[in-house]
């Protein structure tokens, strides 16, 4: 079985009830970067 990046930071996003807008000011990164990632589109 193969995990992705895509789902795995969406999963965990999600199991601990963040937006991605919470995610990305913790990671210090653009919301969008953080769709981006869970759409699997950028890794950067």
């Amino acid at each position: 079985m193969n995990i992705y990046f895509n789902e795995n930071i969406k999963r965990l996003r999600k199991e601990r009830d963040l937006t991605q807008e919470a995610l990305a000011d913790f990671l210090g990164v653009s919301f969008q970067a953080v769709s981006k990632w869970e759409r699997g589109v950028s890794h950067s």
